[in-house]
C-alpha cells in the first residue's frame, strides 16, 4: 500500500484542475461556489465529534483538507498564492501567537496567554487595515447567528466591556425575558416583539459564554436531543396504532413525558 502525503493530495488536486485532462465539475468551480461545500464539510466534522465516530471523523477531516487545497489550487492558478503560502503563513502566526512557547517570554496564567492572544489579533487586524479600527471589525458575516453573537462578545470583552459575574448575566436574561413578556401583552406580532427576542437570545448567548460553553454547540445538542426524544414520540405512538397525524395533543404530551420518564431510568 503506497503512503500517501500532502503532496500525492496536491498533485491530485492540479490533475482534477488540468483544463485538459481534469475533471468537469472541478474545472468550472470557484472560490464562491465551493464555499458551501466548505461549511457543509466543517459541519459533518462536528457531527462526527459529537457521535464520537473516529473512522468517520477520520474521512470528514480528509474531505475537510480537500477542500483547503482545493482554494490554494484557485490561487495559484490566479497567482496570488500556494499550499506551501497557506502553510507558512499559518506556521508563522501560531508562533507569534504562542511566544510562551516558542520563545523565552512568559505568562503567569492562562488569562494572561488569552490577553496576548487577543492582542495579537488585534495587531493583526490593524495591520492589515493600515489605521486603527473598530474591535468589531472584520467578524464574518456569514457565520451563524449565535456564533456571531459569541465572537461579538468575546471581543467586547477583551476591553473590559463584560459582566464580572456570570450572575450580572443572567440577571440581564431575565430582563430581557420581562421585556418579551411586554411586548407579547401588546402585541405578539409586532417589530417591538421580534426585537426583544432578539435581545433576549443575544443574552443568553452571553449566560452560555460566562459558562465557557459555545452556544452553537449547545443549540445543536439541544435540537438533537429534541430530534431523539420526538422520534420516541412518533414510535410510541405507532407502538398504540395511533398515526401521529390523528394522535391528539394530550396523547402526544402524554408521549413525550413517558420518553423523558424512561431517559432518566438509564
Amino acid at each position: 500500500m503506497s503512503k500517501h502525503i500532502i503532496e500525492n493530495l496536491i498533485e491530485i488536486m492540479t490533475q482534477l484542475r488540468n483544463p485538459k485532462t481534469g475533471c468537469p465539475w472541478d474545472l468550472k468551480q470557484t472560490f464562491h461556489s465551493i464555499i458551501p461545500h466548505t461549511i457543509e464539510e466543517a459541519y459533518e466534522v462536528a457531527d462526527a465529534i459529537e457521535q464520537g465516530d473516529f473512522e468517520e471523523l477520520k474521512k470528514e477531516l480528509g474531505d475537510l483538507l480537500f477542500q483547503v487545497v482545493f482554494y490554494a489550487q484557485l490561487a495559484k492558478e490566479d497567482h496570488q498564492f500556494n499550499f506551501n503560502d497557506v502553510v507558512e503563513t499559518v506556521c508563522e502566526k501560531l508562533t507569534r501567537r504562542h511566544p510562551h512557547v516558542f520563545t523565552k517570554q512568559n505568562f503567569e496564567n492562562e488569562q494572561q496567554i488569552k490577553q496576548n492572544w487577543e492582542n495579537e489579533k488585534v495587531k493583526e487586524r490593524e495591520l492589515k487595515a493600515g489605521k486603527k479600527i473598530s474591535i468589531l471589525a472584520d467578524i464574518p458575516k456569514n457565520l451563524p447567528a449565535l456564533s456571531q453573537a459569541n465572537k461579538i462578545q468575546k471581543r467586547v470583552a477583551h476591553v473590559g466591556f463584560d459582566w464580572p459575574k456570570i450572575s450580572g448575566a443572567w440577571d440581564k436574561v431575565k430582563e430581557e425575558v420581562i421585556e418579551v413578556e411586554e411586548a407579547l401583552d401588546s402585541n405578539p406580532y409586532s417589530d417591538e416583539m421580534a426585537e426583544e427576542i432578539g435581545d433576549l437570545m443575544f443574552a443568553l448567548v452571553n449566560v452560555a459564554r460566562h459558562a465557557k460553553r459555545d452556544p452553537e454547540q449547545l443549540l445543536r445538542k439541544a435540537n438533537q436531543k429534541f430530534t431523539n426524544r420526538f422520534v420516541q414520540v412518533e414510535e410510541h405512538l405507532n407502538n398504540m396504532n395511533i398515526k401521529f397525524t390523528d394522535a391528539t395533543l394530550e396523547q402526544m404530551d402524554n408521549a413525550w413525558d413517558l420518553v423523558k420518564i424512561n431517559e432518566k431510568k438509564k
